[in-house]
């Protein structure tokens, strides 16, 4: 089943459940499990929430969300415009993080990476980041 979605939208917190709504019911017809449900929607919000605090910091912009399905994976992309990182391998370390301030935990991209089959990050400043992770789903009748 090969199928595939784009979803862009303000970047405001609260359109941070609707990316995970989307992208849980994108991947419905594969009848996920709810542990591969749960890491789906944790790796959409950090993503997202990434985008929305780190990338525009409070400016207007939008975020692009694209999702695709093939051969059982799900392979999502979460895009800004924003203001991009200066450093992604001090970004990417656990625990760092540039706003200690609204209690962020700096483990956004450890967690993702943790739950995907793939993950990477580009960034450019001025010009944006984007997030990309991918997830195989195995049948259910299999894990069993």
């Amino acid at each position: 089943m090969d199928n595939e979605m784009t979803l862009t939208f303000l970047a405001k917190t609260e359109n941070e459940s609707l990316a995970r709504l989307a992208i849980t019911s994108f991947i419905t017809p594969l009848d996920p499990m709810i542990d591969q449900l749960a890491e789906i929607k944790t790796m959409v919000s950090e993503a997202v929430s990434n985008a929305i605090i780190h990338g525009y910091e409070g400016a207007f912009g939008y975020v692009t969300v694209h999702a695709m399905l093939a051969n059982e994976t799900l392979t999502v992309s979460v895009q800004d415009e924003g203001c991009g990182m200066e450093d992604l391998e001090k970004a990417r370390e656990p625990l760092y993080t540039t706003k200690p301030e609204l209690e962020r935990s700096g483990m956004g991209f450890t967690i993702m990476e943790s739950f995907a089959d793939h993950f990477t990050v580009t960034s450019e400043v001025g010009v944006g980041t984007t997030v990309t992770f991918s997830k195989k789903f195995v049948p259910a009748v299999l894990m069993m």
